[in-house]
């Protein structure tokens, strides 16, 4: 009892008050809407550019001209660029594109296939490498092995590099606090953003093509290779390096002998996660005319083809899942090997002799002889896949046309239509108001600040109302979102085998590209903005439902057990104990899902959405729109970084972590 009294005393005090207060914000600005509505909204039609707009129209064209004579250019972006190219110019040319006057690759399908197995079965185990093999199989029966391989060819290019800088710089930020404090601020930044707006600017430095797409990713995939690796180092017991140190090891000593060794599983799954995110992004970049998968998805979502955008986004689920199981099994290896596990070393190392003595004749196979080099055609699966995903649509759409078109319009008319009508026809300023108002309660003053300036510049981009519209289908995608994460997190934190069941799916789930999501639902709902808020919501949801499990979780079970003893139902327990002494937890789970709805809400620009998203996707496709799609890109930031700063201010108040409030 006297531990059930101190948790509900600890949790009480303010939240009455700031209820009402928010309450009372609430209030007040839906009286002034009533007022003041359709006055100081900004709007901007869809064709109309602003100043600012016809700024960045002037540079990019100022940038055009002058590329190739501007010594900035000449000497840094145009040799970054090059490099780049070459790079990725070169690994398509072993295994993606006709190379060194061949008309075929140096490995051609059969030396791949083997190649992939082969990795996955030193790297990880027999099953591992027969759903690689499967895999990379039914890429060329789906008739997508060159555009498959073109995807891969990228995204090996950009987690080179993203290792290659991300890895050291982490060492380096776990050894030193200082670093860790310097490199934190600017790999939030860069997770904050959602991928969309890599692209416009690097186009401007770095034109379209595989460069740009190359630089976009490995800058989105760079963020997980360094905090992970700084997260590894610093876990390793302090113990065991003052032991080291002990003993006379030098620095090096220490770092090479005991640091890494101890921390590598955790480093092979930070590249597991970089792997993921340049996969997620090179799709994605076929905005800016990167080879691939993706650029068949674009085209397909642009005439609605159902079928072939299905058929190329399996294909990208298949790439997905054989590369997040590769390399998680390479990370539990690691962990075996560290733990000095040589049972099977004896014989598997000659197993690993012949492995490589039979995948090496495959690639001496598909090097020398044309049918071992091109796929032996697509055997009708790739069409058979997109005839049945047509099919499928059409009944679906037949079949469910009453359920989706009454959930759309239930969602849409209680929901969304209100809030975006209040958001957009509210004065500006009453708007930025709220907003700071409501930072300033949930995150403090550094958090309304944030808010504050971030409001400011939104207004600056001159796209105020169309921010706005994209606002509003994002909390309402969250505010789903949270329903859902909080109901499914519960369940899970409460029931072990509720979490062994769920947890499988949302990890699947989260290995899957964002484009992927659209295509289902592109098919259930045609192309509107509610279907880029339903692909968001399920983009969004494993995060926040795994965030809100482990909350719940990790309540004392000494708080629950008082709760029950002093005859609290399980309603009780969890909305009196679990949720508010998960508070924590549940400020983290939004701050999360608002981001991740807000980078899919954006994708969904593609299928209908509006506002900001098509702003971008316009930018990129005609030229007098591209200052514009430059400041969507820009504002997508700002409404990024204003809710990231308020909700993990408030993570950290609710957790009683000082937040420099």
């Amino acid at each position: 009892m006297a531990v059930l009294a101190e948790a509900t005393a600890r949790l009480s005090p303010v939240r009455g008050g700031r209820r009402l207060v928010v309450a009372a914000i609430v209030m007040g600005w839906l009286a002034l809407w009533l007022v003041l509505r359709g006055t100081h909204t900004l709007p901007l039609g869809t064709a109309e550019l602003t100043p600012l707009h016809r700024e960045f129209n002037e540079i990019n064209d100022a940038v055009g001209a002058h590329r190739n004579s501007n010594p900035v250019f000449l000497y840094f972006f145009n040799e970054i660029r090059l490099v780049i190219d070459n790079l990725v110019t070169f690994i398509q040319a072993l295994f993606s594109q006709p190379s060194f006057g061949r008309p075929v690759p140096v490995v051609g399908w059969l030396g791949v296939v083997a190649l992939v197995g082969y990795v996955s079965w030193a790297f990880g185990n027999v099953r591992v490498a027969a759903l690689a093999v499967a895999g990379f199989v039914l890429f060329g029966l789906q008739g997508l092995w060159q555009e498959s391989m073109d995807t891969l060819a990228l995204t090996v290019a950009a987690v080179f590099v993203s290792l290659l800088a991300g890895i050291p710089l982490g060492v380096w930020a776990g050894l030193s606090d200082r670093v860790n404090r310097l490199v934190t601020p600017a790999l939030d930044f860069m997770q904050t953003m959602p991928t969309f707006v890599y692209l416009a600017p690097l186009t401007l430095f770095f034109l379209i093509g595989p460069a740009s797409a190359t630089i976009a990713t490995l800058i989105f995939a760079t963020p997980p290779a360094v905090r992970i690796t700084a997260h590894a180092i610093r876990s390793v017991p302090r113990t065991t390096v003052e032991a080291a140190e002990s003993l006379g090891s030098t620095r090096r000593q220490t770092l090479t002998k005991v640091l890494l060794p101890m921390s590598k599983r955790t480093i092979v799954l930070g590249v597991n996660q970089t792997i993921m995110a340049a996969l997620s992004m090179v799709t994605i970049a076929a905005l800016i005319d990167a080879p691939g998968l993706g650029k068949t998805v674009i085209k397909a979502l642009e005439t609605l083809d159902v079928g072939v955008a299905f058929n190329a986004g399996l294909a990208i689920v298949v790439m997905a899942i054989v590369l997040d199981r590769v390399t998680t099994a390479a990370s539990v290896r690691a962990e075996t090997a560290r733990q000095g596990d040589g049972r099977s070393a004896r014989w598997r190392r000659p197993l690993l002799i012949a492995g490589g003595a039979l995948t090496a004749v495959c690639v001496w196979l598909s090097h020398t002889f044309v049918w071992a080099a091109e796929f032996p055609g697509d055997a009708g699966v790739g069409s058979a896949i997109a005839r049945t995903a047509d099919s499928t649509t059409a009944w679906a759409q037949g079949t469910f046309a009453g359920v989706t078109n009454g959930l759309r319009e239930v969602i849409t008319t209680l929901l969304l239509n209100p809030f975006e009508a209040l958001l957009t026809g509210s004065p500006w300023w009453l708007v930025g108001a709220v907003v700071v108002a409501l930072g300033g309660l949930f995150g403090g003053w550094r958090a309304a600040a944030t808010a504050a300036v971030c409001a400011a510049l939104i207004v600056g981009t001159g796209l105020w109302r169309d921010s706005m519209t994209t606002l509003a289908s994002s909390v309402v995608a969250t505010v789903i979102v949270m329903a859902l994460g909080v109901v499914v997190g519960v369940w899970m934190g409460r029931s072990a085998l509720a979490d062994r069941l769920i947890r499988p799916v949302l990890d699947a789930g989260q290995t899957m590209p964002a484009f992927v999501y659209l295509v289902p639902f592109l098919a259930l709902f045609g192309a509107s903005r509610f279907t880029a808020i339903v692909a968001a919501i399920v983009y969004a949801a494993p995060v926040t439902m795994k965030i809100i499990a482990d909350g719940v979780r990790a309540v004392p079970q000494t708080t629950v057990e008082a709760a029950t003893s002093a005859g609290s139902s399980t309603w009780q327990i969890i909305t009196k104990v679990q949720l508010p002494m998960a508070r924590g937890a549940l400020a983290l789970a939004t701050n999360q899902g608002l981001i991740y709805v807000l980078s899919m809400v954006v994708v969904g620009g593609l299928v209908g959405a509006g506002a900001l998203g098509y702003d971008v996707v316009a930018g990129f496709s005609q030229g007098q729109l591209y200052g514009k799609g430059l400041a969507a890109g820009l504002a997508i930031v700002l409404l990024g970084v204003m809710f990231d700063r308020i909700t993990q201010a408030a993570a950290h108040r609710a957790t009683g972590v000082p937040s420099g409030s």
